[in-house]
């Protein structure tokens, strides 16, 4: 025989689930607590603010943004003032034969054309530059889907605890009741012991439930980059009507097009092409213009105070230095047209998957309407039955009518999680880069 058995907590779950942290008071930054009920369309919102993954992605635009600037630099005008203090021991046969040597001179140059060299290292950057962007565009509808599946997490996790809660409660009153009995010599001991392991096992499953609310409010507290304020209540989404998607072949053609991760590869490989042009220019002639204005302490012939010059220089011998840096250009082109290509055929399955997935849940749903409809009436006989005195299976038909109720939203929540993820793989979760983002 065991002890006396506890009571279970039954339906205090939010009091003992969001205990306030220690560390609230050690926030880096004053942000304003989550709102309670927090709804998806609030934390898709936020989907949007800071966050580690997105500052990363930002940096590296900055970078590539910086270096494109860096490169269209390069062929800018160059003006250098040059200063010499110098002492000389004069030639026997100078015309001055001052020692003081000392001159100034002011020197402009500006490449005027190098074939080919310069414009394409510019195209390479812009390349590099519009493929980061099409990075964070990306970035960004990946912290939205996450944000998507946290939040309908937490709300799974919170009808989970209401089922096993409730099924708790049935098996409670069934072994308290045998235990009453069992006292009485009504029911057997292993009778009892029975109800008594299945009320154990009801309560681990209500603990491991009621952890799950706790671990899922985590998640999605970081995802929105707010570890410290975890949401207590949320807002069940009321959703519209989706809309009937496009057949596969009509939606592989618009990713092929439209995919952010296809444009970025796109314009990787693009700026490769583009760099490899100007590392095969870097043979070709450089041809610029040079101005000069300089003033001598020594007055001597043969000295102009103002040169003009156009300049022209031939390349004859640079080693293999440029021989070595066109094949590592080239191999670097190869390995994102490679890429590009390994993408496609990955894109091609994920779509596929995604879109039969759709289908497999629009058919579940049909059959958990059915079941709706039938738990339903089940338990307004059963409920009949109890008032009546002649069933005891009311707890049984509630607990069905909770577990159908997950069903059901599990299902719904899987439906627009797959259509949003398709809307990202075909470049429709958000506006692209060129026609500025949402």
């Amino acid at each position: 025989m065991s002890g006396k058995i506890p009571s279970p907590p039954m339906r205090m779950v939010k009091s003992l689930l969001l205990m306030p942290s220690l560390l609230l008071g050690q926030l880096a930054h004053a942000l304003e607590p989550l709102p309670s009920p927090l709804t998806l369309q609030y934390a898709l919102e936020l989907a949007d603010h800071a966050h580690p993954e997105r500052s990363l992605i930002e940096a590296d635009l900055a970078q590539a943004r910086a270096f494109a600037e860096q490169v269209a630099a390069d062929d800018d005008a160059h003006l250098a003032l040059t200063a010499e203090l110098r002492v000389i021991d004069p030639s026997d046969i100078a015309a001055d034969d001052s020692r003081n040597d000392s001159l100034a001179r002011l020197n402009l140059s500006k490449l005027l054309y190098d074939f080919g060299r310069t414009s394409h290292a510019q195209e390479a950057a812009e390349a590099g530059l519009t493929s980061r962007q099409w990075q964070l565009l990306q970035v960004r509808q990946q912290r939205r889907l996450d944000v998507m599946a946290r939040f309908f997490d937490v709300l799974l996790a919170d009808l989970e605890f209401a089922r096993d809660n409730e099924a708790l409660a049935i098996d409670y009153i069934r072994f308290d009741r045998a235990r009453t009995k069992n006292e009485l010599g009504k029911v057997s001991d292993i009778d009892m012991l029975e109800l008594e392991s299945t009320y154990q096992q009801s309560l681990r499953k209500m603990t491991a439930s009621q952890n799950r609310q706790r671990i899922t409010r985590s998640q999605l507290a970081i995802s929105l980059n707010r570890p410290l304020d975890l949401p207590a209540e949320l807002e069940s989404p009321q959703f519209g009507s989706l809309g009937e998607l496009p057949e596969i072949e009509t939606l592989v053609e618009k990713a092929l097009r439209e995919n952010p991760k296809i444009r970025a590869l796109q314009a990787e490989l693009r700026a490769a092409k583009k760099q490899l042009q100007a590392s095969e220019a870097e043979d070709n002639p450089v041809l610029r213009a040079e101005l000069e204005a300089a003033a001598y302490q020594r007055r001597l012939g043969g000295r102009n105070p103002l040169t003009a010059a156009l300049v022209i220089e031939l390349p004859l011998y640079q080693g293999d230095r440029v021989a070595s840096d066109i094949a590592v250009q080239r191999a670097h082109a190869d390995r994102k047209q490679a890429e590009l290509a390994a993408y496609e055929l990955v894109l091609r399955q994920q779509l596929l998957d995604f879109w039969m997935e759709l289908q497999r849940l629009k058919v579940e749903r049909q059959g958990l309407r059915v079941t709706e409809d039938f738990r339903d009436l089940s338990l307004d006989r059963s409920r009949t039955l109890y008032e009546l005195d002649m069933a005891a299976d009311l707890g049984d038909s509630m607990s069905q009518i909770a577990d159908i109720q997950l069903q059901r939203a599990r299902n719904d929540y899987q439906i627009h999680l797959t259509h949003a993820r398709i809307k990202a793989l075909t470049g429709d979760l958000l506006m692209s880069p060129e026609n500025k983002s949402e």
